[in-house]
């Protein structure tokens, strides 16, 4: 695969977000489409997520559109067979005999982190300790909230446009951007399935959305502020990013960011189609942890902020698919996003080999 492919293949055999915990209840099933496989996801009556294949045993009924019966039971919409979580058929009322074929695929899944994470590849590689670290989260030491894009793009798009944040700079010129993004100096290192992107900005006017964060902690605030961006990417579609200001020279680059906001911004992108994505985003911050009125306006303003990137990234998809032929070609400033896309193609080429070799997918267990 090219490194500069311009629609990008997902792998299959990695954890991805499926939804946000509190979307998944044992009250109705939740349709979602993860890695082009549609998934009926529900919990238990005592809480644990499912998910299965969203097409019944016998005619493909999608079992979303079904209920939720007993403790641990999905029931077909169509002619009402059962599944347990296992995906195995447990009831089908038009005959005693149930069919011993009958099952459908039950994907690997755990709550973790606010996020219901799904594995739609091999089971039996599905490993939990492989769940990208989303820690903060659900640290008390932080406090935050999110939402979801419905990103009308693939999701290595998404993928680029955190990897390279000088594009604020021009996309987000009213809130976030400065030229100083431009102009500073960037180091990129890379280590397994990781790559981090680091970037100070020293002594430079904070652009208005941190002026008003550093007003919020500190009232009196007036100068300029060193400034922080360190990306922070997880194999396949997970990038934390530290961000934040201080107080210029109060030592925020030797570690002490007292005179400062520090905030995390979460970013967990689910391949849906080749060009489509769900896209998990929250800002965390670790000041004025007490206020919801804060954690009101930083998931406002920063909403307003991905509605620029997800406008330009729908009209980027549109514009690779309205011209094939056109190439896409790479700045010094891609080189996270270039690393990211090596460590994808090498994810990708082990899967092909894998199942070049006989491997078989067959879902049907359930971590948690």
């Amino acid at each position: 695969m090219s490194a500069t492919a311009k629609i990008f293949p997902h792998p299959r055999n990695a954890w991805y977000a499926a939804g946000w915990d509190h979307e998944i209840t044992s009250r109705a099933p939740l349709a979602r489409t993860i890695a082009q496989r549609p998934m009926a996801l529900f919990r238990t009556a005592d809480g644990r997520p499912v998910a299965l294949a969203d097409a019944c045993w016998h005619r493909l009924a999608p079992l979303s559109l079904g209920t939720l019966v007993g403790r641990d039971e999905i029931q077909c919409p169509y002619h009402g067979l059962r599944y347990n979580p296992a995906g195995r058929c447990t009831a089908m009322p038009a005959q005693e005999t149930i069919n011993p074929s009958a099952m459908v695929p039950s994907y690997p899944v755990v709550d973790r982190n606010r996020f219901v994470w799904v594995w739609p590849g091999d089971p039996t590689l599905a490993d939990p300790e492989l769940i990208p670290d989303m820690s903060q989260m659900d640290s008390p030491q932080w406090a935050g909230d999110g939402l979801t894009i419905a990103a009308q793009c693939n999701y290595q798009l998404i993928l680029d446009n955190l990897m390279d944040l000088t594009h604020e700079e021009f996309v987000h010129g009213s809130s976030i951007g400065q030229a100083e993004l431009s102009e500073s100096e960037f180091r990129v290192t890379h280590e397994g399935d990781t790559v981090t992107v680091t970037r100070w900005m020293l002594d430079v006017p904070p652009p208005p959305f941190w002026r008003k964060n550093m007003r919020d902690r500190f009232p009196d605030f007036e100068g300029t502020v060193d400034r922080w961006q360190i990306i922070h990417y997880q194999a396949p579609s997970t990038i934390r990013i530290d961000v934040g200001v201080a107080r210029a020279g109060t030592g925020a680059p030797e570690g002490d960011r007292s005179q400062g906001v520090n905030g995390y911004v979460m970013n967990t992108i689910t391949p849906e189609t080749d060009r489509t994505s769900h896209y998990f985003w929250a800002f965390m911050r670790n000041y004025r942890l007490e206020s919801q009125s804060i954690t009101t306006q930083l998931r406002s303003g920063v909403e307003r902020v991905f509605g620029e990137d997800e406008a330009m990234l729908t009209a980027q998809q549109r514009a690779i698919d309205a011209n094939p032929d056109y190439e896409f070609y790479s700045l010094n400033v891609d080189a996270g996003g270039m690393w990211v896309r090596r460590i994808l193609d090498r994810m990708l080429r082990t899967e092909d080999a894998s199942e070049g070799a006989g491997s078989t997918v067959t879902p049907a267990l359930r971590v948690g």
